[in-house]
């Protein structure tokens, strides 16, 4: 009985990990075709639609029982709100302006940097072989930045902003986890739907002052 709960533990862990894969693959072809290939410069945009998405997809799964309705300190997730929103916004942006390969390995980063914040935070301590395949990512990494003829600088900055943001947010989950005992869904349905929000007005705001300034200069 035990070893059949085991099994179908581990099942459900590689069968969630190749999803997870599989989506996070997909999701980033989709974007790059979208902006590289058709021209849709509005990252921003399609962060909203990414927050919708995720909040419907999350009302659905609480609608049918799997998820359950949860409470965060507003401070927590306006908190959460932030290093999100930098972190797709970021993330998207670095999507735009460099290739899918760079994209890619710059998301390496988010390793040691991830590792450097608990070492802050948490006071955790790495072992030998750890800090050694963390310096291995890092060589990667400026082999990869150096020989890439086309990386850009605004490229490299938004890479930079995307890497920091997103291992600040991957951090703030994992402590609000532990926190507060939320689950993931549990934790992203009231964020998607606030960030959403947000995101939406934000963007709303910023075309609004860039068209006014359009039209100031006519």
């Amino acid at each position: 009985m035990a070893a059949s709960k085991a099994d179908r533990k581990a099942a459900l862990d590689i069968a969630s990990w190749m999803f997870n894969v599989l989506t996070s693959v997909g999701i980033i072809m989709v974007n790059k075709a979208l902006m590289a290939t058709h021209g849709f410069s509005f990252a921003t945009t399609l962060t909203g639609l990414h927050f919708t998405a995720t909040t419907i997809m999350t009302g659905v799964l609480r609608w049918l029982g799997y998820i359950q309705p949860s409470h965060l300190p507003m401070p927590e997730l306006i908190k959460f709100v932030i290093f999100a929103n930098l972190s797709i916004v970021g993330m998207n942006v670095s999507l735009m302006w460099n290739s899918v390969g760079f994209y890619q390995i710059a998301k390496l980063c988010m390793i040691p940097v991830s590792c450097f914040l608990e070492v802050l935070f948490d006071k955790v301590r790495y072992s030998r072989h750890t800090k050694l395949s963390i310096m291995v990512v890092l060589v990667g990494v400026a082999v990869c930045t150096v020989t890439d003829v086309s990386v850009n600088f605004r490229g490299l900055i938004a890479a930079a902003i995307a890497v920091w943001s997103t291992a600040l947010q991957q951090y703030y989950v994992h402590f609000l986890q532990h926190k507060y005992s939320l689950g993931s869904f549990n934790l992203f349905g009231p964020y998607c739907s606030f960030s959403g929000g947000i995101t939406s007005a934000s963007w709303t705001l910023l075309r609004l002052l860039i068209n006014q300034k359009k039209c100031s200069c006519l």
